[in-house]
Parts: C-alpha cells; sequence; structure tokens
C-alpha cells in the first residue's frame, strides 16, 4: 500500500462509479478536489470519465463534460455502444463549428492570446451556468497547445483548478500524454494522479492496465492494476495481496477418491495446500485432478475447474467413460467448468475470477488445467510467477484445496519442464511411462509434502473405465522413473490390457 503520510486526512469520498476502481483508491475520491486522468489514446480515458459523471447522475449530482478534443455526438456514440444514457449530463463543446471555419478570423486552432483567453471564459461561463458538482475536462493537451509556453500553461491549469475548487467541483482533467514524458508539470499540480496503460500483444487482445501514481492524504493500493473495457463500462481487477486474506479453516485431510493415493500422500491432502501433478502428456494428470475434484463435491464442497487446453466437451465425455459423469454437478451447480482462451485474459482478471468463485461463490476445491498454457499464452508478463505465487498463497489462506496440472516434454527417457514450480507446490505428484514385458505402462510417485509424512514409494498407475487405479510399490524395479527400469524380482503387475481413455 502507498500513501502521502505528510497530507492532512481526507474529506468527503465519491465513488468513481466504478467499484474495483474505487477499492484501488482506498475508497473513492475525495470531493472537490481536481484530478488528472492520463493515457494514450484508447487507453479508456473517456470511459472511466462517463462513468463518473453518471455515478454522480445516480448520487443526484450535476455531471458537465467539457470537450475541445471530442464533439458531443463521439461521446453519445461512446456512451450507446455501452448502453448508457447521456441525457442528465451536460455536454459542452469549445470546439463549434463557427470556431473550425478557416474564414474565421479567430480560430480555436490558433494558439493565440484570445483564443486561449476565450476558451476559459466560455469554460467559467458553462460552470457558473450549469453549477455542476462533477465535471470532465477533455482535453489537456489542446489547452497545452493554445498556451504556446509551459509557464503559461501552468498558470492557466493553476487558475482553473483555484476556479474549480471554489465552485465544489471534482474535476477530471483528461491528458492523452503527447507532452514530453518527463514534463510532470500536471503532477504536481493535481490532487491526484491515475495512469492509465495500454499494450498490444504480439497475439490475443491489448492488455490494459492502471496504476494510482499519487493521491494526496489518501492510503491506495499501488502498483500496476489490470483492467478491460468491455461492454457496460471499465472493469478493474485489483492486483491480489494475499496476506490481505485469511481466514480459519479446519485441517483434517480430505480423500482424493483413490485409497492407494491416499496412503502415497499420507493420509489425503491438507486443506489450504496445492498438490503439483507433474507428468508428460495422457499419463492422467487430468484423469487424477477431476477425481479428486468429484471426490470433493461428493462430500459437499463446491469445485472450479479452469481449463485452458483441453474442450470442455471432450473432458466432460472422456470423463464420463471412466465412471465419473460431471454433468449431474454442473447442473446442480456444484461444479464449475471454465473453458479458457489465455490469450484474450490478462493475469489480473484469471485471479478475479478465483477470487470470486471463492467469496462469492463458496469453492472449496480448485484446479488449473494446465499452468503450460496459461504461463507461456502471456510471454510478456515478466512477473507472472510472482503473480502465481500470490494467487496461490491467497488460496492456501482460504482453505481452498488446489489442484495444478504441469505437462512436461518427451514420454519416456529424458522428460523437462520449460517451467519450474516445484518451489511454490506445497505437495508435488510424478506421472511416468515406463516399458515393462513389452508394454507402456504408467507409474506415479509423490515427490515432495509439506504437510504430511508422505510416502516415497513408486506404484504402478492405471486409468481404466472405472476411474483411477493404483497397484502395489514396484520394488523389484529400478529406474522406474527414468521410464527404462531394470526388474529384479517377481512384483505382480496390474493387468496390461488396454485400459479406457487417458489424458
Amino acid at each position: 500500500m502507498s500513501s502521502d503520510s505528510t497530507s492532512p486526512a481526507p474529506g468527503r469520498r465519491i465513488s468513481t462509479g466504478i467499484a474495483e476502481l474505487d477499492n484501488v483508491l482506498g475508497g473513492g475520491l475525495t470531493a472537490d478536489r481536481s484530478y488528472l486522468l492520463e493515457g494514450t489514446p484508447g487507453s479508456g480515458k473517456t470511459t472511466i470519465a462517463l462513468q463518473f459523471l453518471l455515478e454522480g447522475e445516480r448520487a443526484g449530482e450535476r455531471g458537465l463534460y467539457i470537450t475541445l478534443s471530442e464533439t458531443a455526438a463521439e461521446l453519445r456514440e461512446v456512451a450507446q455502444s455501452h448502453n448508457w444514457s447521456l441525457g442528465g449530463i451536460e455536454l459542452f463543446e469549445l470546439v463549434s463549428e463557427e470556431g473550425l471555419d478557416p474564414d474565421s478570423e479567430q480560430s480555436i486552432l490558433e494558439p493565440s492570446e484570445v483564443e486561449l483567453g476565450e476558451t476559459l471564459k466560455g469554460v467559467r461561463e458553462c460552470v457558473d451556468r450549469i453549477r455542476p458538482t462533477r465535471v470532465v475536462f477533455d482535453s489537456l493537451s489542446e489547452m497545452r497547445l493554445l498556451a504556446q509556453s509551459s509557464l503559461r500553461y501552468r498558470r492557466q491549469i493553476l487558475a482553473l483548478k483555484q476556479y474549480f475548487s471554489t465552485r465544489n467541483c471534482t474535476v477530471l482533467m483528461l491528458d492523452d500524454r503527447s507532452s514530453d514524458p518527463s514534463d510532470l508539470q500536471l503532477h504536481s499540480i493535481a490532487h491526484g494522479v491515475i495512469t492509465l496503460e495500454q499494450a498490444a500483444q504480439e497475439y490475443g487482445s491489448e492488455r490494459r492496465r492502471l496504476r494510482v501514481v499519487k493521491m494526496r492524504g489518501v492510503k491506495y493500493r499501488g502498483g500496476f492494476h489490470d483492467f478491460a473495457i468491455e461492454t457496460g463500462g471499465v472493469s478493474v481487477f485489483p492486483r491480489l495481496v494475499a496476506a490481505e486474506h485469511r481466514r480459519e479453516f479446519s485441517d483434517t485431510l480430505l480423500s482424493t477418491g483413490v485409497p492407494h493415493f491416499d496412503e502415497m500422500l499420507g493420509g489425503g491432502i491438507s486443506p489450504g495446500t496445492n498438490t503439483l501433478l507433474n507428468g508428460p502428456s495422457g499419463v492422467g494428470k487430468t484423469t487424477t485432478a477431476v477425481r479428486a475434484g468429484l471426490t470433493a463435491i461428493e462430500r459437499g464442497e463446491k469445485a472450479a475447474y479452469y481449463l485452458f487446453d483441453e474442450g470442455m466437451t471432450t473432458m466432460l465425455a472422456r470423463s464420463k467413460a471412466m465412471g465419473m459423469d460431471l454433468q449431474p454437478h454442473l447442473e446442480s451447480g456444484m461444479l464449475q467448468i471454465f473453458q479458457i482462451d489465455p490469450a484474450e485474459l490478462s493475469p489480473g482478471e484469471f485471479a478475479s475470477w478465483i477470487r470470486r468463485a471463492v467469496e462469492t461463490d463458496g469453492v472449496r476445491f480448485i484446479a488449473i488445467d494446465s499452468l503450460n498454457a496459461f504461463l507461456q499464452a502471456m510471454p510478456g508478463e515478466k512477473y507472472l510467477l510472482l503473480q502465481m505465487h500470490e494467487m496461490l498463497s491467497y488460496l492456501n489462506q482460504q482453505g481452498v484445496v488446489t489442484m495444478l496440472v504441469l505437462g512436461q516434454h518427451g514420454i519416456v527417457g529424458d522428460i523437462r519442464s520449460e517451467i519450474d514450480l516445484s518451489y511454490l507446490s506445497d505437495t508435488i505428484v510424478l506421472f511416468r511411462y515406463f516399458e515393462a514385458r513389452g508394454n507402456v505402462l504408467k507409474a506415479i510417485s509423490v515427490a515432495k509434502s509439506r504437510t504430511t509424512e508422505h510416502q516415497g514409494s513408486i506404484r504402478e498407475f492405471r486409468l481404466t473405465n472405472t476411474g483411477v487405479e493404483i497397484g502395489e510399490p514396484l520394488k523389484d524395479f529400478e529406474g522406474v522413473l527414468t521410464g527404462l527400469p531394470n526388474y529384479r524380482g517377481e512384483t505382480a503387475l496390474m493387468s496390461a490390457e488396454p485400459a479406457a481413455g487417458a489424458e
């Protein structure tokens, strides 16, 4: 969290019209102050500004949108795209048809002393006539052009700020950041500064994020916060801080639904832990996660499954073929399955989905399948692993059982992972293929558990039309995890006949 400790205590707070942005701001904006909302064209300034005015209208406050850069018709088109009506908001265009007439003696496009004076005079007359409570001034870049010199520009902005404060107006001043990035004059003048950023990805939709640069006298949530522009307005996804979310929960071990697997785990899964299912493609990681989730549902807990790789239809059909029919639980609401396109999803939005599932829907079991798609579909997210760490810490502190599926390269022999998440995991389960008696079989082993005395044995593992089966420890084999073991005894293997389904 960040704050300005030298400033006085904040006065009356008002909402921006975006609940999550109010959360980032520590409760909204201090009334009767001027704020700078800056960002490049297309970053979302106009949408946020309109939501700010519409919130005021709902609260019975007069709103005024002063525009030098967009016409009233363009603003109404923006509002219409979100199904909004601007009927209760005054739109004041400082750029008129007469002002743009090339034959006019004085044009708004001429940065002269007279034009700047006329512009400011028009603003004051409009405010005095309407007496608004909330004002949007769009945009300061045109004011900068009219002023010509930085000194004169600063004086005029200071004069506007003082004028608005005497009229008890809360003002959002928009700026497109077209000036020198090192010029921080506006930052020093404004009571608070919110910066919007938009970045294009090599594949997928653009990513947007915001940051509160300063907010005098208010404790706000620092750092970057992802946001999205959707039909209906801007949705902000506050950065997740796990330390702010703690709850009490039972430490009773929970069953996975496979007795031998519970034995290997030291009695079951501890609430508030995450389990990493690690292995090559098709070895049974997804099926194991589905079995554990279905067991959670059967004991009365809600579950959520986030699919990044496999299609939901395929997953449902394959699970049903192995005696795990998920459709009734989907219909009852005990199970939620989300088919996710990671190219269209920001990490902040995904974290907000997780929070909503836990805090609103009461979900106690979560599976993420797979981490490969989630992590690698976002190559530009430098701190994605840190975000993943924060999200897993949050789930652990909420007492949620989390299962993470991580695919590895290779089938037998040299098995590799592009990403190492072992340090984030409370429990690590290894799945491997191995060759024995002319057949390719599967093995499972628990490599790590922070909360239980787990077994170190390696057991045969297979998928059948009744679900997951785990055999006795492979005591007479050496090198099973390498895929090419040596057989040194008479250990009985489970049937090597083809089993139904895989991953």
